[in-house]
Order: structure tokens, then sequence, then C-alpha cells
């Protein structure tokens, strides 16, 4: 049991890790909430006038954000769903015993690894260019026009680029529950004659039900700043088809060259998306306590 001068010791050693972090933190965030009280543009000669909240209120009325926020959780949603759903099957398949089982399963994992540029260039220049691509040779071999995805159905394309790269993902945290799972409650379920969906559906779904929940947590965390795959396939557009919020601040920065917006519309950003780690958090405690 830790007495009290091993608690204190073990804080005093902690604290030059811990302010160290908070300085890495708080630094670049108190940075950015001040910069986003000015009127600070790279164009001419830059005024740091203090401006107050007028940036984050064009930022809000600006008819963009609207759109950023819906496509964002379109994005999000859309790669949740494929995620989970395919992750399961994923690992249901992967879980039977096959030959070259050890293979496959590294095989099917492996697109996690892949860098979000290279996967984007890759899907866009290989399997969706509407000329030489892979699906227009499929399309043409059985007579049908090839779609050019990046110009009529750009959302759907970076929906499937980003979701082929997170479902790795929930397939390996899905199959290493699956293999947790009770035997002694598999070897009943099989003397029972139970059919393969109650079994699926009593057995196995539920005991999937927690570690899909902290898929869909960690997944959503890193989905809200997508931003990638999103620049290099379609550069937000065509017009703002594709544009998230992530995009709407580097387009405020980089293209509009409005620093003082950009920090506005970050800030935002992290407001918004603490608010859902807030909610996935506490509905992951409350799945993981039931």
């Amino acid at each position: 049991m830790a007495t009290k001068q091993t608690q204190s010791a073990a804080r005093l050693l902690a604290a030059p890790s811990i302010g160290l972090l908070l300085i890495w933190m708080i630094v670049p965030l108190g940075l950015t909430i001040y910069d986003s009280t000015l009127n600070y543009t790279l164009q001419g000669n830059p005024v740091h006038k203090f401006i107050g909240w007028t940036n984050y209120y064009y930022f809000v009325t600006d008819p963009a954000f609207l759109t950023s926020i819906w496509n964002t959780l379109v994005l999000v949603g859309s790669v949740l769903v494929i995620s989970i759903v395919g992750g399961t099957g994923m690992a249901l398949l992967l879980d039977q015993p096959i030959f070259g089982q050890g293979a496959a399963r590294v095989m099917a994992i492996s697109p996690f690894f892949i860098m979000a540029t290279v996967a984007a260039l890759v899907w866009k220049n290989l399997f969706m260019q509407p000329v030489f691509g892979l699906f227009a040779w499929i399309a043409h071999l059985f007579g049908a026009p090839p779609i050019d995805w990046f110009t009529n159905d750009p959302m759907i394309a970076v929906i499937i680029i980003v979701a082929w790269q997170w479902l790795p993902f929930a397939t390996l945290i899905l199959l290493t529950a699956l293999q947790s799972l009770d035997l002694e409650q598999k070897d009943a379920a099989q003397m029972d004659g139970a059919p393969p969906l109650s079994y699926f559906w009593y057995l196995v779904l539920p005991h999937l039900a927690r570690p899909a929940t902290v898929v869909i947590l960690i997944e959503t965390i890193f989905l809200l700043g997508i931003f990638a795959e999103i620049f290099v396939t379609t550069g937000g557009g065509p017009g703002q088809a594709t544009t998230n919020l992530t995009f709407l601040v580097f387009r405020s920065a980089l293209r509009d060259f409005d620093v003082g917006g950009a920090a506005a519309g970050g800030i935002i950003a992290v407001v918004l998306a603490n608010i859902v780690s807030i909610f996935l958090t506490r509905l992951v405690g409350k799945n993981l306590e039931g």
C-alpha cells in the first residue's frame, strides 16, 4: 500500500513530464485563440488589429460552414457504418479455420498501414480514373459507361477511400474480440443445433457490442480530422461537395490567406470535436459498465 511519502514522490517525479505536456498543448492553443481575435491576413501588409469575436461571426455565418458540418457528418457516419458492418463480416470470415489464415489476416489489415496520401493517389489514379482506371475497365468489360467518380460522385469516392483505410482497424479489433468468445458457449450452441443466424444474433453480436463502441469512439476522433484524402482527390470540390470542417479551415488559411479566420475555425472545430468526444466517451463508458 502506497504511503503519503511515496505518493508525494510519485507526483514530484511526474510533475516535469506533465508540465511539459501542458505547455505543449496550452501554448499552441493560446496562440491560436489570440490569432482568432485579430484581423490577421497574409495579403498586403499584415495588420494585427484586435477585432474580438468578428472572425468567429464571419466563419459561422459563412454559407460554407453549414455545408462543411453536413459533409463532415456524412463522411464520418458513412465510414463508421461501413467499418462496423464490413468489419464484423470480415472478422467472422477470418475467424474461420481456412488455408493460409495467417496470410489472409495480414493482407486484410495491411491497408490500415498505408499513408493517407498514398492511398488517395492509388485510388484516384489506378482505380477511379475514368479512362484508364480499373473500375473504368470493368465498366467497359460489361458494356457500361465508366463513372467519373470525382466529378459525378465525389463524396461517395472519398467515403470509399477512407472506409477502405479504416475497415482493417475495425476488423482487427472485432476479430480479437471474436477470439475471446467463450468456447463453452460456442460448443453449447453447436450441441443444441442453433441456426447460424440465431448463433450470430444472440451470442456473437452481444459479445461484439463493447469492442464495436470502442471502434466507433477511436475512429470518430480520427475521422473528424480527415484532410489528406480530400485534398489529394477532390480539393474540396466540385463546388463544396466534399469540403468538411477541416478542409474549410485549410481553405481559410492557405487559399484565402485569412489567418485570423482560420484560427477561429480551428477553435470552433476543436470545441465541436471535444463535444463529440465527451458524448462518445460517456456512451462507451456506459456500455463498458453494463
